[in-house]
This record gives C-alpha cells, structure tokens and sequence, in this order.
C-alpha cells in the first residue's frame, strides 16, 4: 500500500501561501481602519491625511461683486505621501475583484496556457486601467480647456495650484503604480519577468511623480491620455488576439497610432520645455513658489522624455521583428505534387540489394568480408 500525502486546502496562519490568497481581504481590513479612524474625534485627524486631498486652498472668484464664487484649488506637499498610499490599498482591493469576478472566470472558459495565462490577466487589468485612465483624464482636459489653446500648457507657469479633479488623479495614478510592486508577489510574478516589470513600474513612477513635484501637471496630463489611449488600444487587441488568433488588425492600428503617439509625445514636450518654459519671463530656481524653470531642469527634463522615448521605439521595434519572424515561421509549405513510383525491373532491384550487401560490409568493423 503507498503513503497517502497529507493535502493541507488550508495553509499556516501568516505563511506566504496564506497571504498570497488572502491578501485582498487583509488589505481591505487595513484600509477598514483608516475609514473607523474618522468615525472618533481622536483618530480623526490622523485618518484625514491618508483619506482627503490635501493642501486646500480657496480662491475668491469675481471680488468686489455682490456674488462671488468660491473656488478650490490644491498644491503638492509631502502629506500627499499617506494619500497615496491609502489610494495605493484601494487598488490592489479593485485589482483583486476584477481578476476574481472577472478575469478568473473568462479563463476557466478558454482554458489557457500558463503563458497565455499571465499574458491574459496583464492586458486585462491593464485594460481596465487605461480605460478608466483615458475616460477620467479626457473629461479633465475637456473642463479645464487646456486642448483648445496650447499655450495654456506653459503660461503662467508654476502650475502651482491643481482642481480638485486634476490632483485626485495624478494621487491615483501614482497609487496604482505603487500597487504593482507588492502585486508581483502576490501574482507570483517569475524571476525572469521581474526585471522587465521593474522597468515597467519605474518609468511611470519617476515621470508622474516627476511631473507632478516639478509643476509640469498640465504637460504630464496630456501626454498621460495619449499614451493610456495607444496602450489601451494594445491590451484590448491582444485580449481579442487570445480569444481568436485570427485576429489581428488591432496590432496594425496600434502600431501605428504608436509611432504617431511617440512623434506627438516628442513634439509637445519640445515645444512646451523647450519653447514655451525658455521663453518665459522668470527663470530663476525658486523652490518657495515650486518655479524650477531653470537651463538644468529643463535640459533634464527633456533628455529624460527623449531618452525613455528612444527606449519604447526600441522594444517596439523587437517587438515587431520577432512578431514578423514568428508569421514567416507559421506560413504553411506548399506540398510537393505527388510523382507516380517508378517501376523497378529484376536487374536493378538485384543491383540494388548488391550495393546494399556491400555498404553493409564496409561500415561493419567487426565483418570478416573484404
């Protein structure tokens, strides 16, 4: 009789498999106390920090009539740090219900592969993301009127002051893209795709957050919705590539509408940076009134841009190759047409086996045969 192996369905209490499973409900109860932290007198203060927008600041409209309109607006400072961690539980919550509810269920369907698997679960929160991100950030653009005149995207720097709207979304952003460091361990993310995330996650924190500290938010905006557009158009057409192979025109739009993206990317930041910020009158390093239009600020800013824009060029452009390489590979062979066998007469099959005998005898090293 063989050993039957114990099967614990249950892991430890605090070991790795343990948290891996129920991550989203330890991260809600953390989140739960932050939310009772407003409900006592004592707490609430502490709990304010992580839960509201901070650094208000209410601007007087239309003074010296007798209705005057009260606007809020809102600057950076470092207690956005608790918000953003607070939005960032808030996302790995929302990412654990759509890859629960969701995508779990489309993929008991389909029945992929473990590649496939990942691939599948990546585009589809990514999707979700960049949708909302392109939605929210698009209706953002619209209210303010920063598309109907460029200008408005370097006049009047320092962008000190954000709407309430506007703020609120580079926190979220920001937490989002702090919620994919722990999630890689929560997916089991393997080692060799780990470096390529890191990569991934770095690049959107060090340009949201760069934008966000250096008062570059309208610029960041604008180039945050085209690019959540080009990506959202990337994730939904490998979606649509998994469910049918066949599938392929999305690739050939985003393709394109990428290198288009990446032009337009260039060209903004050039003639905001560049142009726009070199033109104005102060240009002097102020960290009191958050004015960094300085030569150095903006020779960095600019070769950052560049440089990060040269690198996705780069991955799409081996991306392409292989993908051509790949197609070429899966082009079927056109058949031989079939010839009609020959008939042999005696002489030759009696030639044939003679030959036959003869190489036999001269590759067999133990034959006594010359």
């Amino acid at each position: 009789m063989g050993i039957r192996k114990k099967t614990n369905k249950n892991p430890p209490v605090l070991s790795h498999e343990f948290i891996i499973q129920n991550h989203a409900d330890i991260v809600s109860c953390v989140a739960m106390v932050f939310l009772l932290g407003l409900m006592f007198e004592v707490t609430s203060k502490v709990a304010v920090l992580f839960i509201t927008v901070q650094y208000n600041v209410t601007i007087s409209a239309n003074e010296g009539l007798p209705e005057e309109s009260v606007v809020n607006h809102f600057h950076h400072g470092l207690q956005d740090v608790a918000t953003v961690f607070f939005y960032m539980l808030v996302s790995i919550i929302i990412h654990a219900i759509i890859q629960e509810y969701v995508l779990d269920k489309i993929n008991r369907k389909m029945h992929f592969s473990k590649t496939k698997h990942s691939k599948f679960n990546e585009s589809g929160q990514l999707s979700a993301f960049y949708l909302f991100s392109f939605g929210w950030g698009t209706n953002i653009l619209m209210s303010e009127n920063f598309l109907s005149n460029p200008v408005n995207l370097w006049e009047g720097y320092p962008h000190t002051l954000m709407p309430f709207q506007m703020k609120f979304f580079f926190i979220c952003q920001m937490g989002y893209w702090l919620h994919a460091l722990p999630e890689l361990y929560f997916q089991k993310t393997k080692k060799e795709d780990i470096p390529r995330q890191l990569v991934y996650i770095a690049l959107y924190l060090v340009h949201i957050a760069g934008a966000y500290i250096l008062n570059l938010n309208r610029l960041a905006l604008v180039l945050l919705v085209l690019h959540c557009f080009v990506e959202l158009l990337f994730h939904v057409s490998r979606l649509v590539y998994f469910s049918n192979e066949k599938r392929q025109t999305g690739f050939t739009v985003w393709a394109v509408l990428f290198v288009l993206g990446r032009l337009l990317t260039l060209s903004l930041s050039v003639l905001t940076v560049g142009f726009g910020l070199a033109n104005a009158d102060q240009q002097v390093l102020d960290l009191a009134i958050g004015n960094f239009n300085v030569l150095f600020v903006r020779i960095t800013v600019l070769a950052t841009i560049c440089v990060t824009q040269a690198f996705m060029m780069w991955k799409f452009i081996n991306f392409q190759l292989r993908r051509w390489r790949e197609q070429v590979q899966v082009q079927p062979v056109k058949p031989k047409k079939p010839q009609a066998p020959k008939t042999k007469s005696k002489k030759d099959k009696g030639e044939k086996r003679h030959y036959i005998t003869q190489e036999a005898t001269l590759y067999n090293p133990g034959s006594d045969t010359i």
